[in-house]
C-alpha cells in the first residue's frame, strides 16, 4: 500500500501553534515524547498547565473520554498515552465502554465528558430516536473507512460470497435470515442496510436484524446467532482468524472515506467548557497525525491498543487492516489504498455537515425518522466547526474548502447535500 503522509514530518508531526488567544513568542522548551519517536516543541507555560492570563485555560483539565474497543478508538488512546493531552493543558483518561447504549447513557447523564461514539448515534440522540433526547455536539471525526460486513462460512458453503450471490442465496432458500450491527442508528447499521439494499436485499423485510456490541460479533456467529454481520475492525479479521466468517465487503468500498467514528459530548457540555472541547480535538487531532504519519507510526498504535485494557486482542489481527494490508478469508488478498484513515492531511477530522445530513437521510430512509427534518439545520446544530477550526489552526491542520462534501456509493446514487429529502425519498428499497 502507498502510505499517505501528512504535511509534517513524523520528526515534527506534533508541533503546534499556540492556541488561538495564547500570547506568541514566549520562550519555548523542546521535549521528546517518550517513546513516541516525534519531537514536540511545547510551550513550558503550556507544559505547566498555565495559559495567558488565563484566557483561554481549559475550564476542566480531568477528563474521562468513553471508547469501545475497536481499532477506530487509536487517537483517543494515543492522545493519552503519547502524553498529546498534556501539551494542551489537559488529562485525558481513555474509559472501555461495553456497549455503544452505555455510551449513549453515560454521555447523556455526564458520566463520560466525552466518547469515540458512532456519527449516527449522536444525531439519533439529539433527535430523540436513539434512547433518551439530549442536544448532542459533534466536535470532530475520528476516522473514515476501515469497517466491513462479515458472512459465515456457512453462507459459503451454500455459495455466498458476496451480495449478488447472498442474494440469490436468500431468494432460492427461503429461511429466517438474521444479520446483526452495533446500534440502531449507528454508522455500521446504515453501511449493512445500504450494502443489503444495494443487491435487492431488504433489509427490514427479507432478514432480521439484531443488536450486538462490536466485541461479542465473533462470539456469537461462532454459536449460530447470525448469519453475517457488519462491525468495525479488528472484529472482522478475528472472525476470519477464527476460521468463522469471511470478508463481503469492506465499508470503503460501499463508500470510499466515508465518515466514521467521531469525538461526541453533549452541547451542554460545550457550553460550559469551550475552551477544554477545543483542546480535546487538539489534542487527538495531534494523536490523528502521529498515526498516519508512517507505517512505524501505525505499528506501534497498533502495540499500543492491542492491550487488555483496550481492545483486547492479538496486534497482528489490529495491524495488517491498520496497513491496507486485506485478505477476505477466501482467497483474495490486496492492499487497500483506501484503508482507515485517522488524520489524511486533515480530511479524515473535518465535521463535514453533509456527513451528517447523510445520516438523517438513512435514518428517513428506513423509518427511524418519521418526517424529513431541516437537515442542513440540525446538522448545524450538531457539528461544532466553530470548535474544530479553532484546534485545527492551533495544530497547523489543514481546512476543506467547504463544510460540505459529495461523493458516489456502491449503488451509483449521487450524495451531495442539495436536497436531502428527495435522496431519502428517492431509493427504491426503504422503510
Amino acid at each position: 500500500m502507498t502510505e499517505r503522509k501528512s504535511p509534517t514530518s513524523p520528526a515534527t508531526a506534533g508541533h503546534a501553534t499556540p492556541l488561538p488567544d495564547v500570547r506568541a513568542g514566549r520562550r519555548r522548551a523542546i521535549t521528546t515524547l517518550a517513546g513516541a519517536g516525534i519531537m514536540t516543541l511545547i510551550d513550558p507555560v503550556v507544559r505547566a498547565g498555565a495559559w495567558a492570563a488565563g484566557s483561554d485555560a481549559p475550564e476542566k483539565t480531568e477528563l474521562r473520554i468513553g471508547f469501545i474497543p475497536l481499532t477506530d478508538c487509536a487517537s483517543v488512546v494515543m492522545a493519552s498515552t503519547l502524553g498529546l493531552d498534556k501539551k494542551y493543558g489537559i488529562k485525558i483518561t481513555p474509559s472501555k465502554e461495553a456497549s455503544w447504549a452505555g455510551v449513549r447513557d453515560k454521555l447523556v447523564n455526564g458520566d463520560l465528558d466525552a466518547a469515540h461514539v458512532l456519527y449516527g448515534l449522536m444525531y439519533g440522540v439529539h433527535l430523540g430516536i436513539g434512547g433518551p433526547k439530549k442536544d448532542m455536539a459533534v466536535l470532530m471525526s475520528l476516522n473514515n473507512n476501515g469497517q466491513a460486513i462479515t458472512l459465515s462460512n456457512k453462507l459459503l458453503e451454500k455459495g455466498a460470497r458476496d451480495g449478488a450471490s447472498l442474494k440469490g442465496l436468500m431468494d432460492k432458500e427461503k429461511r429466517d435470515y438474521t444479520f446483526a450491527q452495533t446500534f440502531p442508528t449507528g454508522t455500521h447499521a446504515m453501511w449493512l442496510y445500504y450494502w443489503l439494499a444495494a443487491h435487492g436485499i431488504h433489509p427490514m423485510k427479507d432478514a432480521k436484524v439484531i443488536t450486538v456490541p462490536p466485541p461479542q460479533m465473533v462470539a456469537n456467529m461462532r454459536v449460530g446467532n447470525m448469519d453475517g454481520f457488519c462491525v468495525g475492525e479488528p472484529w472482522n479479521a478475528r472472525a476470519i482468524a477464527d476460521k468463522i466468517g469471511f470478508t463481503a465487503t469492506t465499508t470503503q468500498a460501499i463508500w470510499r472515506d466515508h465518515p466514521e467514528k467521531v469525538l461526541g459530548t453533549t452541547a451542554e457540555f460545550v457550553q460550559k467548557y469551550p475552551n477544554t472541547a477545543r483542546a480535546m480535538v487538539a489534542a487527538i487531532l495531534e494523536a490523528s497525525k502521529f498515526i498516519d504519519a508512517s507505517a512505524s507510526n501505525r505499528r506501534k498504535t497498533a502495540e499500543t491498543i492491542a492491550a487488555k485494557s483496550y481492545v483486547n486482542t492479538d496486534m497482528d489481527i489490529i495491524l495488517d487492516r491498520m496497513l491496507g494490508r486485506y485478505s477476505n478469508g477466501i482467497g483474495k488478498t490486496w492492499d487497500d489504498p483506501d484503508a482507515m484513515h485517522f488524520y489524511h492531511d486533515g480530511q479524515a477530522n473535518f465535521p463535514f455537515l453533509s456527513d451528517g445530513m447523510w445520516f438523517l437521510t438513512q435514518h428517513k430512509r428506513w423509518g427511524l425518522l418519521k418526517s424529513h427534518p431541516d437537515y442542513l439545520e440540525v446538522a448545524k446544530q450538531i457539528n461544532r466547526i466553530d470548535i474544530y477550526k479553532q484546534a485545527a489552526a492551533a495544530t497547523g491542520t489543514p481546512l476543506p474548502k467547504s463544510d460540505l462534501r459529495s461523493a458516489k456509493l456502491i449503488d451509483g446514487v449521487a450524495w451531495d447535500a442539495r436536497n436531502p429529502a428527495a435522496y431519502a425519498d428517492g431509493f427504491k428499497i426503504r422503510s
